[in-house]
């Protein structure tokens, strides 16, 4: 028994990481030709083009592996059952018990993978490739510090303690310079909103003007800022939620809980990013009953598509319901963990279908 058990398992995890390589090819050439839109602007060559590519490509890892270990299951199933594999496989004693046994022992592989990679290598590849883009295409030059991020914009240095989900920025403190490089204002905002073509609103100003060796400070409830920083861009230099680790999450819940913010957007967040990787238990599961029960209702190919709308459809239920739950106030835990749990239902249920069959 422990020959099929292993027999099972390598096919299914050889399916997954076949399915996951085309996968991530596509993905790639749709990154590459995305970016050739932006090919020749600033520093932006090809070959950085190409990095940035590269650079992505955990990020997507980490997203696939769940629709990838569904796919690869369904190909695998399908192939054994074409070929009479798996029914030689009951006839031999192997329940359906043991099969799903054998299934979550290969997809650990997967759990442990994704694990790995949302943790530890797509945040930080994820980071390096959006700096490699800013950098080649923005005259801006910017950097992360535990006081912030610093960026800066022509002659001005601007520091940006933290950035809300809706692009509201506070803690904003602009340092500008003159020609011969003397500091002449330093401004200091609570908070600042974007309005449009580069224009910002900053409230609760206060302004020191240096003027030869005398300064003075005046206090002003609301400002107008130009600034070429805009939210796209510091989008992409403070890391949005989906894309920070679970344990980097975790430390600025407790940060923005201490300072009374709201945190759940965050929390859906990291929520999610410690129940997604135990999906691929799941799409494995689904994989299951679903080949067995339209074993003669078409070929491989039926399957695989089957297969594509199923991965789609769990990924886009983990979407609306992040967002539902932010915009409904649901309990975080409930709105990462219910789309996996709804999915493992209906894998429990046609299981237990083709048994009583």
């Amino acid at each position: 028994m422990r020959i099929l058990h292993r027999y099972l398992a390598h096919e299914v995890l050889g399916g997954t990481l076949l399915v996951l390589s085309g996968l991530l090819m596509l993905f790639a050439f749709f990154d590459l030709i995305n970016e050739l839109g932006d090919l020749g602007k600033g520093n932006y060559s090809l070959a950085r083009i190409l990095g940035f590519v590269l650079l992505s490509l955990p990020g997507h890892v980490y997203e696939l592996l769940p629709i990838a270990a569904l796919i690869g299951t369904l190909f695998a199933l399908s192939q054994l059952v074409a070929h009479s594999e798996f029914t030689v496989m009951r006839a031999s004693g192997m329940s359906v018990s043991q099969v799903v046994q054998s299934l979550v022992k290969g997809g650990t592989v997967v759990v442990v993978l994704t694990l790995l990679f949302g943790e530890l290598i797509a945040p930080a590849s994820e980071k390096a490739a959006q700096q490699v883009k800013l950098k080649a295409t923005s005259t801006l030059v910017a950097q992360k510090f535990r006081s912030g991020l610093w960026v800066k914009d022509a002659s001005n240095f601007v520091n940006v303690r933290e950035m809300l989900p809706d692009s509201t920025l506070r803690g904003i403190s602009i340092y500008e310079f003159d020609r011969n490089a003397q500091l002449r204002t330093i401004s200091h905002a609570e908070k600042g909103v974007f309005q449009a073509e580069n224009r910002w609103k900053l409230h609760m100003v206060s302004q020191t003007l240096f003027q030869g060796n005398t300064a003075r400070t005046i206090r002003l409830p609301e400002a107008e800022w130009r600034s070429e920083i805009n939210p796209d861009l510091l989008g992409v230099l403070l890391v949005v939620p989906e894309q920070m680790s679970a344990w980097n999450l975790f430390f600025y819940i407790q940060h923005l809980r201490e300072n009374q913010q709201s945190t759940t957007r965050y929390e859906i967040a990291m929520w999610g990013k410690l129940f997604y990787p135990f999906a691929s238990w799941v799409m494995m599961l689904l994989a299951l009953p679903f080949a067995l029960v339209h074993a003669r209702a078409g070929g491989v190919s039926a399957k695989i598509f089957a297969g594509i709308m199923l991965g789609l459809g769990f990924h886009l239920l983990n979407r609306i319901f992040a967002h539902l739950g932010l915009l409904e106030a649901w309990p975080p835990l409930f709105s990462a963990v219910f789309p996996s749990l709804a999915f493992l239902g209906v894998a429990v249920t046609l299981m237990w279908w083709q048994e009583r069959r």
